[in-house]
Parts: structure tokens; sequence; C-alpha cells
């Protein structure tokens, strides 16, 4: 059937005197006491003709006169339909006059006849009958306007290609239903014919079923009990028909699974549907995803104060930074928090941070009312498969902020394989989020009830089992990989020690700084548990590769504990030696030179009691080391000349190298005596030395000792103000540094050769320079590193 053609009269002339009334639609559906979503269906032709009471109401508000007001009601009454009647199919009963459900492969499905009378009238925008309507929005609801603006964006468009639906999703508490309703509400002036908003119950033990879902939008939408198929595909099919010319937001909240969706998701229309789940519904096809994260820490002082009382957030901003850095910046933690506060208006915000401080009180405290943190991760896990909920478990043993399937794996007691298919399944559910190409990462708070539920869920047996086995795995990979640096062992030893042979150096490097927490927190639980011969052999074997890294604090931490596991184990040489590294450690790395040189002395009375040469002349070599770097030149030089006498008495290659070492010592302590010329005389042999090692044995530290000379020797030079001479010694620096994949210690290089540009009147090529190692010092601090001297200290 057709609309009459007075519809379109009666719409035009109503609005036409709603305008020249100088009336919105909002003043004249209050005055005349109609629905405002009723009046825009009038205005746009939608309905057939309303009742003439509703007109005569209408007339009433406008001020119409007599004749306007028979215009009026004679319009609306040729708009009426006539003798329309629905035939219901047997044993429903009759209803609003609804279109029948298409059947399988039938064409278009027909437009939906609008309600019969203005005694159905449909519900203002946002308030559509029954118990769909929105939910009322948060008045302090805060940041998340990327979002809100990427959403925007997408239902721009008032004639799309093809329905928009949005999936929301992301872990627990990260107020997934907040944003939806948030946006349903920001929407609605664009979606005049109504919002609803469903729980499908994802979480429940039974979430909703699609067919009961179905029905209840169906009866939101108008459809009366009797007239609801029985079918969820023909209940399907009547809620496309009804939603497909209408501008309509359907929030589904909290989804179980993509089967529960599908058959809520328009096939056509203007309508925009929002979908939130703990869950990434991967299967869900041409749908947008817009998954949420935490609060930044602005963000989350702002909710605070939205909350509490800007008053109070301001008056103790650190405390509360601290307290929402606590909260992991997680909206349900931070809005508990807040409520907290409100509820408290005595205590300041420094107490709650402080009592949040405590890991095992915290998840207790994020509980006020019917507001909690641990229901809403409980809710999860209690849906996970056993296995899951092991792998779950077991990431609160990690000791780092992420963590690789095949790091995990050994705490779970699984493959690598099986561990990272797990992962991703527990990505999927929202508990364990991707922090890089294949590494994981938990939220702080999930971590804690993973923590939890460890405790609770396993023995103290098994745990132990669990973190021996990752531990002991731990510290056989970072000596395997540590020695692959060291310049008295060859790639094949290093492989026999843990089957590393085929692991590049690069590879080993990476392996070593990403792990570190996990094999620094395995060194200590050995050095507990007295396995004092794991963290020997293990800071043995990195010592080498420390040279690398050496703005690495944590270096004193590795070589404190063998020399605590050394003195345990009554080991005199071992504590001779890992007395040194710790000396070099506070020397290089640390920048405390006078405990540096207490150290120094400890070992060097330590290794005259052995007889070692070696260890003697490495314990003058620090000592001198801190002396120079407390401008005590001349009694560093006399050090590092006792040194290189005791090298001479030992043929190996870490002799060697010592003596090279030594020599580059003893060179810049000329150069700060004002010797530049002898300084820089001694270099050139020391040059000479290093390129003779690099030709020897052609490994990282051998270019790395190389590069540090050539670097020296450019100093040298600069100092006799040589530039010429100086920018080619640097140059020669940035060749070895290059051959092993730019360490942190080639920016000082480059920046010093800037200078010798400079000074050599080529600003130009010193621009470039210069910005290359403002390139490189970025990247450092990215990676927590600076750029300091490594070998050359």
């Amino acid at each position: 059937m057709t609309l009459a053609s007075g519809t379109g009269e009666f719409g035009h002339l109503l609005a036409g005197h709603r305008v020249a009334a100088g009336l919105t639609q909002e003043d004249l559906a209050a005055t005349a006491g109609v629905s405002l979503r009723a009046l825009g269906d009038m205005e746009r032709g939608r309905t057939r003709g309303p009742q003439r009471r509703t007109v005569r109401a209408l007339a009433a508000a406008l001020g119409l006169d007599g004749a306007q007001s028979a215009a009026l009601e004679g319009a609306a009454q040729s708009g009426r339909p006539r003798g329309v009647r629905q035939v219901p199919p047997q044993g429903q009963a009759v209803g609003p006059v609804v279109p029948p459900a298409a059947p399988a492969g039938a064409g278009p499905e027909p437009a939906a006849p609008p309600a019969p009378d203005a005694a159905a009238e449909p519900a203002p925008p946002g308030t559509p009958p029954g118990a769909l309507a929105l939910p009322r929005d948060l008045a302090d609801f805060t940041a998340r306007e990327q979002a809100l603006a990427e959403l925007a964006a997408l239902t721009a468009d008032e004639h799309p290609a093809h329905p928009r639906v949005v999936l929301i999703s992301g872990q627990p508490g990260l107020g997934k239903t907040a944003f939806a309703l948030h946006a349903a509400h920001a929407l609605a002036p664009a979606f005049p014919d109504g919002q609803l908003s469903l729980d499908l119950g994802g979480m429940a033990a039974t979430p909703l079923a699609a067919r009961e879902a179905l029905g209840q939008v169906l009866r939101a939408l108008g459809v009366a009990d009797g007239a609801v198929p029985a079918g969820t595909e023909e209940r399907a099919g009547l809620f496309r028909a009804l939603v497909r010319d209408r501008r309509l937001v359907l929030v589904l909240d909290n989804a179980a699974d993509e089967a529960q969706v599908r058959p809520l998701l328009p096939g056509s229309g203007p309508a925009v549907t929002i979908v939130t789940s703990r869950h990434a519904l991967p299967g869900l096809e041409a749908v947008h995803r817009l998954r949420l994260d935490v609060l930044s820490p602005a963000e989350a002082s702002a909710l605070l104060a939205r909350i509490a009382g800007p008053e109070r957030v301001e008056a103790a901003p650190d405390a509360a930074a601290e307290l929402a850095r606590l909260c992991g910046y997680l909206p349900l933690a931070l809005r508990i928090a807040g409520q907290r506060l409100v509820a408290r208006p005595q205590q300041p915000v420094a107490q709650l941070a402080r009592q949040l401080a405590a890991e095992e009180n915290r998840l207790d405290l994020l509980e006020t009312g019917d507001l909690a943190v641990r229901p809403a991760f409980e809710l999860s896990y209690r849906r996970l498969p056993e296995q899951s909920r092991l792998v779950l478990r077991r990431c609160a043993l990690t000791a780092g902020a992420d963590f690789t399937a095949s790091v995990l794996a050994r705490y779970a007691g699984l493959s690598a394989a099986r561990t990272e298919l797990v992962l991703e399944q527990l990505v999927d559910a929202g508990l364990v989020q991707p922090a890089a190409p294949e590494r994981y990462r938990l939220h702080d708070l999930v971590r804690l009830y993973a923590g939890e539920r460890l405790t609770v869920d396993e023995t103290a047996e098994a745990v132990a089992e669990a973190r021996t086995r990752a531990g002991s795995w731990l510290l056989r990979e970072a000596a395997a990989h540590g020695l692959r640096f060291d310049p008295d062992h060859t790639a094949a030893e290093g492989a026999a020690a843990a089957g590393a042979d085929s692991v590049p150096l690069t590879e080993a490097a990476r392996w070593l700084e990403e792990e570190h927490p996990e094999w620094l927190a395995a060194l200590y639980r050995a050095q507990r548990e007295g396995r004092h011969r794991e963290v020997i052999d293990t800071a043995e074997a990195m010592h080498w590769f420390s040279d690398r890294l050496v703005s690495w604090d944590l270096w004193g931490e590795v070589f404190q504990l063998s020399v605590d596991a050394a003195r345990a184990s009554g080991d005199r040489q071992a504590e001779a030696v890992h007395v040194n590294y710790l000396a070099w450690t506070y020397v290089t790395c640390l920048h405390r030179y006078r405990r540096g040189i207490e150290l120094a002395g400890e070992g060097l009375a330590l290794a005259r009691g052995l007889g070692d040469h070696e260890q003697q002349g490495w314990a003058l070599t620090y000592l001198g080391t801190g002396l120079r770097h407390l401008q005590r030149y001349q009694e560093a030089g006399e050090s590092y000349q006792r040194a290189a006498e005791a090298f001479a008495e030992v043929d190996n290659r870490a002799a060697m190298i010592g003596r090279l070492v030594t020599l580059r010592g003893a060179a810049t302590c000329l150069r700060h005596l004002g010797r530049a010329d002898e300084a820089q005389d001694s270099r050139r042999r020391a040059l000479a030395r290093a390129l003779e090692l690099v030709e020897r044995w052609s490994s990282p530290l051998m270019h790395l000792m190389a590069a540090v000379t050539a670097h020296e020797l450019g100093q040298d030079r600069a100092a006799l103000k040589r530039w010429p001479a100086a920018e080619k010694a640097y140059r020669q620096a940035l060749v070895h540094y290059e051959a092993i994949g730019r360490p942190d210690s080639m920016t000082k290089t480059l920046t010093e050769l800037g200078t010798a540009l400079i000074e050599q009147g080529r600003a130009d090529e010193a621009r470039e320079i210069l910005t290359e190692a403002l390139t490189d010092l970025s990247a450092d601090g990215r990676r927590g590193r600076s750029p300091v001297q490594g070998l050359s200290d």
C-alpha cells in the first residue's frame, strides 16, 4: 500500500506553522503534549495521519485560527488509512501492523508500515518504550575525545552504503559501557528515531540468547507481543525490516560472542549499532573496531578531579598522580577511588594513595558500594578453560613489565607454541594485552588478581617448582648469550653450553637486554636459595657483554650478587675476579669513584694473596681509572704502569686486552697533564695494537676497542687543535662502531666529530653529523640508555 498524498501535505503544513510561530520541535511537542519523536515523524511524512484530538492539540499550541485549524485537520484526515487490517498468522493474536519476515531468497524486505495511529505514537528520542530506554549519561564522563571523534566521523554519513557497526572491546574496567552510552547520548540529535540499549549478559552463566534479545528489541520498537515471530531468523528478518529506514542508535552491551551479536545487526540503512564486549570477537565481520585503553596520567587525574572535586586534586597534585598510577589508570579503579574520597570528605588524597600502595590490600580497597575491581576480573577468569587459567596465573610469576611466550612457557610448564596460543586467546578475552611484537603484558591490577589466584588455586610446592624450573632455564640462557661476547670463548664453545650456536650477536644482545628483568630476578632467587655456582657462572659469562651497556646500573646488582656468592661458597679465586668486576662497575657505570677505588684495593689484595698476575693487572687498571676521574693524574699514570707490568706476566687474550687498556689510560693521563704530544704518540701505539687485535680476532669486542682508541686519538689531536687529524681519527672510530651495530658510545664520537668540522668552517657537514648524533641520543633515551664511553674508562 502507498501513502496517501495528504501525508506529505500535512507534514509540510505543520512544519510551516511551527516555523512561523517561532517554535522548535521540542517547544511544540511540550506545549501540545505529544512526543518529540511523533512530532518529527509527522513533519517528515512518516505518520499516515494523526488522530483528530492530536491535530487539535497541535493547532491550539500553534495559535491557529479557525480556517488554519480546519486546513490542518483536512490534510491530516486525507492521510489516515481506511480499511487497513492485518490478518495474523494462525494461532497469533492481532497486533500492530508489521511487515511479514521475508522468506529466504526473496527480494528486498518490504518497508515497515507506520504505527496505526496516534494512540501508538512512538516515544521521543532516547526514550523508547519498554525496558530498553537508554540509561542516563555520566555527568562526570571524562576523556576519550579521540575515540568519540572517530565514532562521530564514522556516523556522519546520512546515507551510508553499509550499516555502521562499532565494536568496543578491551579488558574489564575500561569503561566500555560508559563510553558506549555517552556516545549514544552524544549521537542522539543526529538519530531522532531513538536510542536503545540492551545488556546481552555476556559475563553471566547463561548469556541472553539472540532470540530473546531480538524479542526485547522488537517490543521496544513497538511490535506487540502477539506479533513477534517465534523463530530467531524470523525475528531477525522483522528487525532488519523495521530499522532499515530508521536513524536509530542501538547499544548492544556486554556481548558474549559473535553468534549472539550477528542476528541483531541491521542489514542496511542508516542505523548505528554499538557493541561492547570484553572479548575481541575476531570472527565478527565488517565491523569498525574501537579498542579502548587505559587513560593517560593527565586524563586519570582529570577524572579524579571531576568525581572527588577539583579543589582536592589541585591541593595535592602529586598525591593525586600517585593515586592514579596505583589505580593503573583504569577508569573503574579511578571511579572507585574517587567515590571513596567523596564518601570521606576529610580524608587526604595522600592517605588513600598510601593505603593503596600496599599491594596485598589494593584490590580490597578498590571496592565501594556495588563498585569493585576484583569481581570484574573474577567474571572473566571463571569463564576461562582450566589451561588458560593456569597460564594467566603463571603470568604473575614473570618479573618484567612484559614477557614472551617462550619465557612464560617455562613458568607454565607448557611448550612455547602452546603457551603462545593460550596467550592469544587471553588477548581475545581482554585479560592479556599485546605489548610489542611477540611480547605480552598484564595490567597492574590484573597482575595482582592473577597473583591472588596463584596463591588460592595452586600449592606452594607447585609455585616453587615453577619458579625454580624457569629460573634455572633463564640463567642458562643468560650465560649462553653472554658467552657470545667473551673473547676467550668461540661460538662453538658458547653453543656447547646451551645450544646457542645459531644465535647472532645482535640477537644475543637483544635477548639479554629485553629479558634482563627475568634473568636478574632469577639471579636473586638463585642467591637466596644457595645456588651460588649458578650465580657466579652467570655473572662470569656476561662480564664482557657488560662493556656494551655500561650505562646499566644493574651491573652493580649483578656483580654484588656474584661477589656474595663467591664469598658464601668460599671460592677465593672467584671472589678476586668478581670484586674486580664490581670495582669496574663503580668506576665506569655508577661513577662512584671513591668506592670503586676501595673495591679495586680489595681486589688487588685478594689477587696478590693468590699470586694471580692477571687479576692484579685488572685491579690496578680500575684503581688507575678511578684516580684519573678524581683528576689525580700522576697517581693514575703510575697505577696504569704497574698494571701493564702485571699483565706482561700473563700470555692470554684477556691480558693482551688489559695491556691495551692500560696504555690508553696512561695516554689520557698524559693529555690531562698537558703533555698532549706524548699522549698522541702513546695513543698511536695503542691504536696499532687495537687494529692488530681486530685483524687477529674480528669480534665485536675488538672492534669496540679499536673504536674507543681511535676516538681517544681524536681527543688528543683536538687538544692540540689539529682538527683535520682529529676528524680523521673520529671517522676511523665510526667505522669500527658501525661494524658492531652502533653502540651507545658512538654518540659521543659523532658529537666531537661535529665540533671538529665546525672548527674547520664546515658548518653544513657539522649540522648533518650533529643531527645524526641527536637522533641516536633520542633512540638511546627511549631504550633507557645514555651515550657514555665504554672501554675508554
